[in-house]
């Protein structure tokens, strides 16, 4: 080794000793901005730090923990799964697919299932869906999708495109084509935006990254009619409202419509990889050998844990629980957000996909730092909003805890303005 490549590699390892802020540093890429928090075991709604630090958890992993950590049925299914087989690659069949596409499409509209592992495939998988319904259909020029500003349907080059939040999209070259964009919900737009180059209307039933704002019943209806009308398919990211987050197994329940597809993920595997694209049989059709695959899509390890959180999560009870829980909290909110007028503007979402509208004075990085010095996890969103994710199975004292230290948090924020 040469003397300046063996000063050049000290010299890096001195820089990953601390950041410029006195945080430690480690070669991870940068592309998180991290809260300086290390945790080592997760109970129920609760976190552990090393330091045995206990943080309440209302932000499940962004709605992923649909069943809190460590759950014992969870944690019994992967030890059991792990000592038998964890991969074989979807060169052959899995007994594991098999199962949980057949359960689910039992419990919903689809008759096709595709195993993938996060909500961006998922997303991306749903659009090609789309694509390839029109083309096999004798409709090849049909291709475009029509969006929603706000929306968030992951990371890949084609899912941002489909978001379309510019920050996002900074520096990534032209932006993927295909995609017209219109105001949320704003169903003239999106009769003005059908084109005859249109396939698919493409919308999330809440936007969480968005600010948890709500397609109403009435605003899926008509864009499931929109679709029936013109021969496009009614595509529905439901990452995040789906797998009981909403109080229904899927948010597109609430307003008794079905759609042709539909991506699933984060809930579903309850903190394991696993996302899923849903379809009918006749939107599914041009989905044939070599036009989309995923190497660990699908594993048994994954298989495994999502039956398991799919068996937990529709049995008779836990969804009517998930709802009565969803009232506290929603009363819970709009009591604080008497208490804080002139930091909170309204409360949104439904279930417990919820969040909090704040006033222009406070930003959700504030009020995330300040629950967190309560030792309460939050997440933020567009819109200037804050979500509170607890567990679908949240007990009633830690609802209560959590929304004790959400109060604290605000006084915080109330007292020590941008501190």
């Amino acid at each position: 080794m040469s003397g300046s490549e063996a000063a050049r590699r000290s010299a890096a390892t001195v820089s990953k000793d601390v950041s410029k802020d006195g945080r430690p540093e480690t070669a991870v890429m940068g592309t998180y901005a991290r809260q300086d928090l290390v945790f080592v075991r997760g109970e129920g709604s609760w976190l552990y730090t090393g330091q045995g630090d206990r943080y309440l958890d209302f932000g499940s992993g962004v709605a992923v923990n649909a069943l809190g950590h460590a759950h014992p049925r969870l944690v019994a299914a992967l030890t059991a799964q792990a000592a038998k087989l964890w991969h074989t690659s979807n060169l052959y069949r899995i007994e594991g697919q098999e199962a949980l596409a057949d359960r689910l499409t039992r419990l919903t509209f689809a008759e096709r299932v595709f195993f993938c592992n996060s909500g961006a495939e998922a997303c991306e998988g749903a659009i090609k869906v789309a694509r390839r319904y029109q083309y096999i259909s004798g409709r090849p020029e049909r291709w475009r999708i029509i969006t929603f500003q706000g929306a968030f349907h992951g990371r890949t080059l084609t899912t941002l495109a489909a978001g379309g939040n510019e920050k996002y999209l900074e520096g990534f070259g032209h932006k993927a084509d295909g995609f017209d964009q219109v105001p949320f919900c704003d169903l003239d737009a999106v009769q003005a935006a059908i084109s005859p180059e249109t396939a698919a209307i493409m919308i999330e039933p809440i936007q969480g990254e968005g600010g948890v704002r709500s397609a109403s019943e009435q605003d899926l209806k008509a864009l499931r009619e929109l679709c029936d009308t013109h021969g496009l398919l009614l595509v529905l990211d439901e990452v995040q409202t789906g797998v009981g987050r909403t109080g229904k197994l899927f948010a597109h329940e609430w307003a008794g419509i079905a759609p042709d597809v539909m991506a699933i993920a984060k809930g579903l595997g309850g903190g394991f990889p696993v996302g899923a694209v849903l379809a009918t049989a006749e939107a599914a059709q041009g989905m044939t050998p070599g036009t989309h695959g995923s190497t660990f899509g699908g594993n048994p390890l994954a298989m495994a844990v999502a039956g398991t959180v799919l068996e937990i999560v529709s049995e008779p009870g836990f969804l009517d629980e998930v709802q009565g829980t969803a009232l506290r909290l929603k009363q819970k909110l709009a009591g604080l957000r008497d208490q804080f007028p002139a930091l909170i503007e309204a409360e949104r979402g439904t279930g417990l996909l919820t969040g909090l509208k704040l006033n222009a004075s406070v930003t959700p990085a504030e009020v995330v730092k300040a629950a967190s010095a309560e030792h309460l996890l939050l997440v933020g969103a567009g819109d200037n909003t804050v979500r509170i994710l607890p567990p679908l199975n949240v007990t009633h004292e830690d609802l209560s805890e959590g929304v004790e230290r959400l109060a604290r948090a605000f006084g915080r924020v109330q007292n020590h303005p941008s501190s």
